[in-house]
């Protein structure tokens, strides 16, 4: 039995891929959650085989830079994107992060049960209805080294858990209740964010954050 967590802010988008998945034979759905920083948590927890996840789910972490957390540090998490973003450059940053699967809401339900059959048998499943060309599998394949973050990408992966939280305006007490930290490991983390990516100010970070798609608001 693979054990399914959903990932998505609509209420009713989880219940019904619930519904649907608890149908399928071997699969069962044993949590949800609404953003990208309580999944990463979750998944932290252990006893997740399967992600089922959405790329935006605002007020919080970027889905994309959630896939890549989770694929670097749980790499045994089959990740399997159920996106309504269609465009090119969402589909391979996704693949590149480390996503075995990308599927479009605007599909049926059988392409999520093709990708979720494909994933338990270890295999990638890309959407019928998404046509990858050579260029796309070139981008997707790329060492994916991007200058302009080289900063992000330098921090730890507490400072990284830490840094949607300051960008989207939690307090201090606030972010170390959620991270089970105390709010002085808080200060330390966000002091290291902020020299590592040699920013001044809250507002700084967050025109850092909106400018590289980490966050959604």
């Amino acid at each position: 039995m693979y054990n399914v967590l959903i990932a998505d802010d609509h209420a009713v988008v989880r219940s019904g891929l619930s519904y649907l998945v608890n149908q399928q034979p071997n699969f069962t759905v044993v949590d949800e959650e609404a953003n990208g920083t309580d999944t990463y948590l979750r998944v932290e927890q252990g006893g997740i085989d399967i992600l089922i996840m959405d790329l935006s789910m605002p007020p919080g972490e970027s889905g994309l830079i959630t896939t890549q957390r989770i694929h670097e540090k749980y790499p045994d998490v089959r990740i399997l994107i159920l996106s309504m973003h269609e465009e090119q450059e969402y589909i391979n940053k996704s693949i590149h992060n480390g996503a075995m699967s990308y599927i479009l809401k605007s599909s049926s339900d059988v392409e999520l049960i093709k990708g979720l059959q494909a994933l338990s048998n270890g295999e990638n499943y890309i959407d019928d209805n998404i046509m990858l060309t050579k260029t796309d599998v070139q981008e997707i394949n790329s060492d994916g080294v991007d200058v302009n973050l080289k900063g992000y990408n330098g921090l730890s992966k507490r400072e990284r858990e830490v840094f949607p939280l300051i960008a989207l305006g939690y307090s201090n007490k606030e972010i170390a209740s959620q991270l089970f930290i105390s709010t002085k490991t808080v200060e330390a983390h966000k002091a290291n964010i902020m020299r590592k990516l040699t920013l001044t100010t809250r507002a700084d970070l967050v025109r850092y954050a909106i400018h590289h798609n980490l966050i959604d608001l």
